[in-house]
């Protein structure tokens, strides 16, 4: 029987396929102790795609790399040329909301400050907004009524004593659930990790306690930070505050719908691929993703230690600042932090983004964004020249390549930690994030450290080449219109990789570089949802980002 051209090759190539897939279904129990849950398929394809992606872009590794040249990196290079932080005027007081008509962070203490509102009154409108839409958006975990009202009643007395704090005094906050808080056993959305009641709090938390917030209780997410959708079939679904039909992005899910629906004025959220930036574009918000150490991870629950970012969602660009001055500086207990002086982010709103040149990062073919939210990008971009000059446009080949290694690392760190709970409680996680995290237990040693030791050379790289004429560089954060969650359902067979990257492809590779990125809103889609845009800076360049963003808003 004659064979077409190229069929023994084929069928080979089919084979080779066959027997990788039944040892990595085998060797997942015989090398790690854990049942494999994952089609063997499914598992044999992700694990080519991941390996051939890095292996490809690591490219040739100079012989004295080694994965501590990137935060040495992140310091050399960071944003030198905005202002120097003292003389500043104070910011306007006049910058819009991106999400509804609620009040802003800055408004409430100002009010606070005037005496026209107090705290004990924000406690229990923001718990009433709460209690109102937790049945529709499932948003909170946990709401701390009794703790909230007594905290807010002691931020009063303070005040009245003559000891305000800062501008967060009195201010409610809530948190997802993943920050340590003391008493608390944090869920991490899951239940297949024993719960842990901290003995004490996150650096972050304990920071916000001494600028003298009030937290309302703590906010649901995807389970165990790995997802960016909001579904969570542990403790049910976060749904968006726009339209419950659709995704309320992740995971930092529940910080997104609370501050949008008017709960609480800020929230902190993590991010390890996009997690802070996804929610607060879908939800018509500000979301940080800082500097790789900027803020403290101490007490923040990992899913990947050398990606991982805490940072706030909130109404306005000042609000995010508000926060970001809190929270922001070194912590001898956070071996990533930098060591770096923080600036004082609210006063430099007015000018830390002038003379910025801008540029554009060129999306085509599989990185295209769909068209009506390349239009209401392209429309932003004209807005943006209005007030900054001409956006030049710049390609990055490596924009692919990023995602990879980003994905590489994530995976690899979260196997290392779940293992344990795996191997020992396997049917407690929910099959979309027992598939995600599975592959890690197969990357090759090799791969991990060539994704770790290129990352000072591939940021370099980035800098000197699409950003080496530019301070902020402008891309859309989610490239499709808002999805319906049944349509992002991941738990559906077979779904959940094509679901994660279709979401995260543009927020990925810049938690890869480690660089500070800030999702704006800038527009609606056909459906009427939130598109964002990302403005990414060079390390340490969050005073830059926060001004752009907070005159774009006011222009």
């Amino acid at each position: 029987m004659n064979q077409a051209p190229g069929a023994g090759a084929q069928d080979e190539q089919e084979a080779a396929g066959r027997v990788v897939a039944q040892y990595l279904a085998l060797s997942t129990q015989r090398l790690h102790d854990v049942p494999s849950r994952t089609d063997p398929a499914i598992l044999a394809a992700e694990q080519e795609r991941l390996n051939s992606a890095v292996r490809a872009s690591a490219g040739a590794l100079s012989p004295y790399a080694q994965p501590a040249d990137y935060p040495r990196a992140l310091l050399q290079l960071r944003d030198r040329d905005g202002p120097a932080g003292s003389a500043v005027p104070a910011p306007s007081a006049n910058g819009k909301a991106g999400a509804g008509a609620h009040l802003t962070l800055a408004q409430a203490a100002r009010k606070l400050d005037s005496g026209e509102l107090s705290a004990e009154q924000l406690a229990a409108q923001a718990l009433a907004r709460a209690a109102q839409c937790q049945p529709t958006l499932n948003a909170f975990i946990e709401i701390w009524a009794d703790k909230a009202m007594a905290q807010a009643r002691a931020a009063d007395a303070q005040r009245a004593r003559g000891k305000v704090r800062g501008p967060l005094h009195g201010i409610p906050l809530a948190h997802k659930d993943c920050f340590e808080i003391l008493g608390h056993a944090a869920t991490i959305g899951s239940k297949a990790r024993p719960p842990v009641p901290a003995t004490a709090n996150a650096r972050a938390i304990e920071l916000l306690d001494e600028a003298g917030a009030v937290t309302l209780g703590v906010l649901n997410l995807n389970e165990m930070v790995a997802g960016p959708t909001g579904q969570n079939p542990v403790f049910g679904d976060c749904c968006n505050a726009l339209d419950p039909a659709r995704i309320a992005g992740g995971s930092s899910s529940g910080s997104g719908a609370a501050v949008a629906s008017g709960a609480v004025f800020a929230s902190l959220g993590s991010d390890t691929g996009g997690s802070i930036r996804l929610p607060a574009s879908v939800h018509g918000l500000f979301g940080l993703k800082p500097t790789y150490g900027r803020i403290s991870r101490s007490g923040c629950f990992p899913r990947a230690f050398s990606l991982d970012c805490a940072g706030p969602l909130a109404r306005t660009a000042e609000d995010c600042a508000i926060v970001l001055q809190a929270v922001a500086g070194p912590d001898p207990q956070d071996p990533s932090s930098l060591d770096a002086a923080v600036p004082p982010y609210p006063a430099l709103l007015d000018v830390a983004a002038e003379k910025s040149r801008l540029a554009v990062l060129a999306l085509s073919g599989k990185d295209a964004c769909s068209p009506e939210i390349a239009a209401v990008f392209a429309a932003f971009v004209e807005r943006a020249e209005r007030l900054f000059g001409t956006a030049r446009e710049v390609g990055f080949a490596q924009l692919s390549a990023c995602y990879a290694m980003g994905d590489i690392i994530s995976k690899v760190e979260a196997a290392t930690l779940h293992g344990q709970w795996m191997r020992a409680n396997p049917q407690a996680y929910s099959q979309a994030v027992y598939s995600r995290t599975e592959p890690g237990l197969h990357v090759p040693a090799v791969r991990y450290l060539e994704a770790t030791m290129a990352r000072a050379r591939i940021l370099r790289e980035f800098l000197a080449g699409p950003m080496s004429d530019a301070d902020i560089l402008l891309c859309p954060t989610l490239p499709v219109p808002v999805p319906l969650r049944a349509d992002a359902d991941m738990e559906k067979k077979g779904s959940v990789f094509g679901v994660v990257t279709e979401i995260t492809r543009l927020t990925r590779p810049f938690s890869y570089l480690g660089l500070p990125v800030l999702t704006m809103p800038i527009g609606v889609d056909g459906n009427g949802m939130p598109v964002g845009a990302q403005l990414i800076g060079r390390p340490l360049a969050e005073a830059r980002l926060l001004s752009f963003a907070h005159q774009m808003s006011q222009a």
